[in-house]
């Protein structure tokens, strides 16, 4: 599938909002790909980690402590059970978002059946799923030991953010023709650290299940890591779209050149998340932000040609969205708005460059 989107707008995915119907207008109109909002500011449910474990064989869901956690000194065994036999019937509804989980998700949608959307919005819509390797690390058992090293729960982890996402596609494209789902990674920032027992070969494979998945509906993939991380791992996989946080870290793609010729060469597109989505955005101009972003793509091309490497700046204006350089839900209503028409106006300035 051909995705040139020239600077398109989304979102990472969380709102600051506890009213699911101005999140959803918000991100109906104020952004080209409208993303459904994930409220975790509402409850403890639409946390990013609560909000994908409904059917995780031996979960544990405390609202009352807001704690999720996973308690494997019971046998699991029927659980499992009861967990692979849909997933093995490819039965995709099982692994759907509970309704209580992710009230965005089903009110964007209705919206957007409704024709309540901007003018001229692109065929294109987004959804997200927390990935496997962040679920896994931030989900421990009764033990506090992470569920990522845990062979029976790092693979349904893996399969149930591949059905989940299956899931998401079909539904988002009854909206929309076509949809994107990113795969959200927050804690690849630490693979390759001390604290991460797991080898690049092990990473890509989880990753890649959850991609082909995406592929299988015939929906885009992308994968989000909202700080610095070894960005060759990511290029390695099936990805479609490299979602990084640019306003901070954008030079360090700069030491993936040949990685990156790799993924242009194959259609992949980068989400540049160029507006700051904290108090910073209230230093920085649409100017500014349209500066930083030239020079730190060029600065990967020139870094590029040191390595033998032909990467041409023109290259990205068919082949960037931008974002946010995370998800807004850590912000505060009026800064979040702030972001929004930043971002607006920063596509507006590179479109018509």
């Amino acid at each position: 599938m051909t995705f040139n989107p020239e600077y398109l707008t989304t979102l990472i995915g969380s709102f600051p909002y506890t009213d699911t119907a101005e999140a959803c207008n918000r991100s109906v109109r104020a952004i080209d790909i409208a993303t459904w909002p994930q409220m975790v500011k509402k409850n403890f449910l639409e946390n990013m980690y609560t909000q994908f474990a409904a059917v995780l064989p031996g979960i544990v869901i405390d609202e009352v402590n807001q704690k999720i956690s996973f308690d494997t000194a019971r046998d699991l065994t029927p659980e499992f059970e009861r967990f692979y036999a849909p997933y093995l019937e490819e039965n995709v509804d099982y692994f759907a978002l509970p309704r209580e989980h992710a009230e965005g998700f089903y009110a964007v949608i209705d919206l957007i059946k409704a024709g309540e959307t901007r003018e001229q919005a692109a065929p294109w819509i987004k959804g997200q799923v927390t990935g496997p390797f962040s679920m896994g690390l931030t989900i421990a058992d009764q033990n506090s030991r992470a569920s990522l090293y845990n062979e029976m729960l790092a693979d349904a982890l893996v399969k149930n953010a591949a059905m989940n996402a299956r899931w998401q596609v079909r539904k988002l494209k009854s909206a929309r023709g076509d949809a994107i789902v990113f795969v959200d990674e927050p804690y690849l920032a630490s693979f390759g650290s001390a604290f991460v027992n797991l080898g690049r070969a092990e990473v890509v494979s989880m990753l890649d299940e959850v991609f082909q998945a995406i592929h299988t509906e015939g929906g885009l993939a992308g994968v989000h890591c909202c700080a610095n991380t070894d960005w060759s791992v990511l290029l390695a996989t099936a990805v479609d779209i490299l979602s990084l946080d640019a306003y901070g870290f954008i030079e360090n793609l700069a030491l993936y050149p040949e990685e990156l010729r790799g993924f242009l060469d194959r259609g992949g597109v980068v989400a540049w998340g160029i507006v700051p989505n904290d108090e910073e955005i209230n230093s920085v101009t649409a100017e500014s932000l349209v500066r930083r972003l030239r020079e730190g793509i060029a600065a990967i091309c020139q870094k590029a040609v040191t390595r033998g490497v032909g990467i041409r700046p023109q290259e990205f204006d068919a082949r960037s969205l931008l974002t946010p350089a995370c998800g807004l839900g850590s912000a505060t209503v009026e800064l979040s708005d702030k972001v929004l028409e930043v971002l607006a106006e920063t596509a507006r300035i590179l479109r018509a460059e």
